[in-house]
């Protein structure tokens, strides 16, 4: 979704189930040679019995579920890249909400160039990353960049989902303009083309696989939920309760989850059934997860700096 002004950010106070505490950066980047230093990744902190830390986060757009290692992956895009370029970082969230590491990937930018990510995927023990035309991806057990794809025809992509056999599907949520509404395929040798152009993708957000391997996209514009074939052919909309919307998970027996940006809800739409409202008020709630464990969802707020978990029942 598009950020709000800086001085907006800047004074917004923080509320969720889970408050993360701000993790404001004031240091400029500084100009390295990535080629003179070696990549290092955050630590975990090391904090004493009696003292607990709450992530630190700056305008989280997504959240990812680490089931390896039972963490949350937060996608942080930092300071606007007008004020200080290249201040996207990535931050690691222990399930009770206390953070893990606060910079996994951005302790420093050595070797790292990560200026305004947005939505994120885990697969094959790799975490992708949009972020503006590109796509990145790190690899989970060392943090260390793995390898980038530059689109030089997309303006900014939104979300992504990535296929097994490392076939890229973002959504470009573009402007006003009905012809920037796109989903974009990349291949796993490089190769770019529009998946989807649609007026009917009334500004693409969330994206997600069904069980069956077809593409499921939610809008911003309104509340249909698009699935479409392998071959971009429309197959199915259904509808969640509110328009606006951001987050998408869809489960194993073919439940999706939707959560709008601008109504801060959350709605199930079980097979065959009218969508229902599961969690409200939920400022900003953006590209979500869902924690196969506990049966939750884990919810970033944007410009709140903070998540929400959702329990289902």
């Amino acid at each position: 979704m598009p950020r709000p002004p800086e001085s907006t950010v800047l004074g917004t106070l923080m509320l969720g189930t889970l408050v993360a505490l701000g993790g404001l950066s004031t240091t400029p980047a500084q100009a390295q040679n990535p080629a003179d230093q070696p990549f290092v990744a955050g630590e975990p902190l090391n904090l004493s019995p009696n003292a607990r830390t709450y992530g630190g986060f700056r305008f989280a757009e997504s959240m990812s579920y680490d089931a390896e290692r039972d963490l949350y992956v937060a996608v942080n895009a930092g300071i606007a890249q007008d004020i200080i370029p290249n201040d996207g970082y990535i931050s690691l969230i222990n399930p009770d909400g206390t953070a893990h590491t606060l910079k996994w990937i951005g302790v420093n930018r050595n070797g790292l160039t990560l200026n305004h990510p947005l939505g994120s995927d885990i697969i094959n023990g790799l975490l992708y990353v949009v972020d503006i035309n590109v796509v990145r991806w790190f690899d989970m057990t060392t943090g260390e960049p793995r390898g980038s794809i530059t689109v030089d025809d997309a303006l900014r992509f939104n979300d992504l989902e990535v296929a097994p056999d490392g076939t890229i599907y973002a959504t470009q949520t573009g402007t006003e303009d009905p012809d920037t509404w796109r989903v974009y395929r990349i291949t796993p040798q490089g190769e770019s083309s529009v998946f989807v152009a649609d007026p009917v993708l009334a500004r693409p957000n969330g994206i997600a696989f069904d069980p069956q391997g077809n593409i499921v996209v939610v809008t911003v514009l309104s509340n249909d939920v698009l699935t479409y074939s392998p071959s971009g052919t429309l197959l199915n909309t259904e509808h969640a309760v509110d328009a606006g919307n951001d987050g998408l998970v869809v489960l194993a027996d073919g439940t999706k989850y939707v959560c709008s940006v601008r109504q801060g809800t959350v709605s199930r739409i079980r097979p065959g059934q009218p969508a229902e409202i599961v969690a409200s008020g939920i400022p900003s709630a953006a590209s979500m997860s869902y924690d196969s464990r506990r049966n939750r969802l884990i919810i970033p707020m944007n410009n709140w700096n903070a998540f929400t978990v959702v329990d289902l029942d």
